[in-house]
């Protein structure tokens, strides 16, 4: 998300206590009844009343809700990140656009606040929960075998190479440009400590289903893998900066890029930590097996598949990602048409899609031409937006790895006048231990926290969308 596509490729490839309280009070899962808001500006956040559904009447007038056809849930981008890995490259943010979230300063708590989410949505009781993919921040094994287990509960190991924290954010890294919890303002004593540690996660109570993302498949989301990358990942050199009269340049092959990269790392700095062979990449094929858990896919190592919620609604999940490389979105004749296949499959059943990025124009026309369709639903741009298209609506949720750390809820209903009404609202991290810290250092994160606006308007957030 957020990166951009020719120079990111140069980001890849970098050779590369006890839980702090609460700083505010825990909203109620469901920002229907309660939420959280800055309402003086001064970055700390606080309990605020609850936002009514708003009825968006774009494609059709309002109508009374009838009986529920089904309820399922979104969780989007979680990013869990291995923070320790030698194939991240957080020093590029320095350098400004397009690198903008190469480092955040709450990204070891990744996994707990995924638990959070968890939780969270079980409060809600889905029929069913969407992971609109990003699970995972850097494509590695390590990191989809951690999502996963917080999606199917059991306990968690977030901490990687040797025991403890090897990192950028450590209490002796020199570089003022890392914000180093034990000494920094807002000081958290032992924080990285406690992210290194086991903890249980209770898994989602309904059955979940997942879209794969950039970032699951290549490395920051930009760059296909190859050996010399998992060489990288799975070597003993961090890098924590560049030579700073190094010049990187705008457009590079993956070789070109490597290249550039060890020759800027040679006058920075760097550190030997414990290697780990857990940070190596995963193919494609391998990342559809650990997702699709079982069921029947388009393709061998594409992650395309459907599924019902309920008997009256039908989920397409689509994998648009890029496999060359880049964040944009791709399809093919071949997608295309076992879509079409799929759309005249689900019969009178509603339509719901499901993609990891926002669809491109050709899949778009697909749904266009498919009366059935109630909404295509996706992550990737990790901001809340509802935009009507047609006869259905495109609905966006932001992520878990910036603030406003929010799931989202979706209960499609008949309507007392025809059609539908697909009520949509947000569902915040339940806050608890390690997640409290995580969102307030994402709230006051610059890059990635409040001025983004990444939340919506109240309209893109809890509302009542009618439907022909």
């Amino acid at each position: 998300m957020r990166r951009a596509g020719a120079l990111l490729a140069l980001l890849v490839l970098a050779g590369c206590g006890s839980a702090p309280a609460p700083s505010a009070p825990r909203p109620g899962a469901s920002t229907l009844t309660r939420t959280l808001a800055d309402p003086d500006g001064d970055g700390s956040l606080q309990a605020a009343s609850g936002e009514p559904l708003a009825d968006r009447t774009e494609l059709a007038r309002a109508s009374r809700p009838g009986p529920v056809l089904a309820t399922f849930a979104q969780l989007s981008d979680l990013h869990l990140r291995d923070e320790e890995s030698p194939s991240r490259v957080p020093f590029l943010d320095r350098y400004g656009e397009p690198f903008d979230t190469a480092f955040r300063p709450h990204e070891a708590l990744a996994a707990q606040v995924a638990a959070a989410a968890v939780r969270a949505i079980n409060r809600q009781r889905p029929d069913a929960v969407f992971v609109t993919g990003d699970l995972a921040d850097n494509g590695q094994r390590n990191e989809i075998a951690w999502a996963t287990r917080v999606l199917d509960g059991g306990q968690v190991d977030p901490d990687s190479g040797g025991g403890g924290y090897e990192g950028v954010q450590s209490a002796d890294d020199p570089d003022p440009f890392y914000y180093r919890p034990d000494v920094d303002p807002p000081r958290h004593r032992g924080l990285l400590a406690a992210a290194q540690r086991s903890f249980a996660s209770p898994g989602l109570r309904a059955p979940w289903f997942a879209a794969a993302g950039n970032h699951d498949v290549l490395l920051q989301g930009e760059l296909a893998p190859s050996a010399r990358t998992d060489a990288i990942a799975t070597g003993d050199r961090l890098i924590t900066s560049l030579d700073p009269r190094a010049k990187l340049p705008s457009r590079a092959s993956t070789s070109e890029a490597v290249d550039a990269l060890l020759g800027a790392a040679r006058g920075g700095r760097s550190e030997r930590v414990p290697a780990d062979a857990g940070r190596g990449s995963l193919s494609g094929a391998e990342l559809v097996r650990a997702l699709a858990r079982g069921r029947a896919t388009r393709t061998p190592d594409r992650l395309d598949y459907a599924v019902d919620v309920g008997a009256s609604v039908r989920a397409v999940v689509l994998d648009v990602v890029d496999r060359a490389g880049g964040a944009g979105a791709v399809t093919g004749a071949a997608q295309l048409a076992w879509l079409r296949a799929q759309l005249a499959a689900a019969g009178s059943r509603a339509v719901v899609v499901v993609s990891h990025q926002p669809l491109p124009e050709a899949v778009l026309e697909v749904l266009d031409a498919a009366p059935r369709v109630v909404a295509a639903i996706h992550g990737h741009t990790h901001r809340n937006a509802l935009t009507p298209r047609g006869r259905y609506w495109i609905v966006s949720t932001a992520s878990l790895a910036d603030t406003p750390m929010q799931g989202r809820m979706l209960r499609l209903r008949r309507a007392a006048a025809g059609g539908y009404v697909l009520e949509t609202w947000m569902v915040d991290q339940d806050g608890r231990g390690l997640a409290a810290t995580a969102r307030e250092l994402a709230f006051l994160d610059a890059q990635g926290g409040r001025p983004g606006g990444y939340a919506g308007v109240p309209a893109d957030r809890n509302a009542r969308l009618y439907l022909p």
